[in-house]
């Protein structure tokens, strides 16, 4: 199965994506992993890429269009991929047809708002172990005290709740129109990712497994 994973910030893509490699042995392709492998190597596409990012601006759609036809291309794509953060836009996805990428599904986990906005902005980091924590969800034993290495908790600039809401505003202005294309063409699969992680994985198993 070749799927596209489309999701708003928080509705645990990552997460999902593991659950449906293991089971369904197809690749992860993630746009971040793409751009980070060619910036470490220094490739063309990667060093006009990192023009772009180091200026703070987004990388124009045609390099990121080259960087995932050169990954499409690799062997270990012909028996199937998830892409991850790619198409984000119509054109993108226009471009997708025009390699001549057949796509099975487009897999969309739902999430309300309210709730995403409540994972996100309470999540807690370790600045020295890297251990993550929720308020609500998995506090650690002491509030704002790390439970393995001591240190004080922190929540990242982009986890607070306005930052959050300025994120989700940008991925409906982005991202719906790219669910409205999907669905035309019947391709569109809509996941429940409301509950927990085991039951959106149950949810997503069983939608995949209907579309095969």
């Amino acid at each position: 199965m070749n799927i596209i994973l489309l999701g708003p910030p928080g509705a645990g893509k990552g997460t999902q994506a593991a659950k449906i490699v293991e089971k369904y042995g197809v690749v992860h392709i993630s746009t971040g992993d793409i751009f980070r492998k060619n910036m470490a190597e220094d490739t063309p596409l990667g060093k006009k890429a990192k023009e772009y990012i180091e200026k703070g601006l987004l990388v124009p759609d045609e390099i990121t269009v080259n960087m995932v036809k050169d990954r499409l291309a690799q062997p270990d794509c012909s028996a199937g991929y998830m892409l991850d953060g790619f198409p984000r836009t119509i054109p993108q996805a226009e471009s997708l047809e025009e390699m001549g990428q057949k796509i099975d599904c487009a897999l969309d986990l739902e999430v309300d708002y309210s709730m995403l906005i409540d994972r996100i902005s309470g999540r807690r980091m370790c600045p020295d172990c890297g251990a993550s924590y929720h308020i609500k969800n998995s506090p650690p034993k002491k509030e704002g005290i790390c439970d393995k290495c001591g240190a004080k908790l922190y929540q990242r600039d982009d986890d607070n709740e306005e930052t959050v809401k300025s994120r989700l505003k940008e991925y409906d202005e982005k991202t719906l129109p790219l669910i409205e294309f999907y669905q035309k063409k019947n391709l569109l699969l809509k996941v429940d990712g409301n509950g927990t992680i085991e039951e959106t994985t149950a949810n997503v198993y069983k939608a995949l497994d209907s579309f095969k």
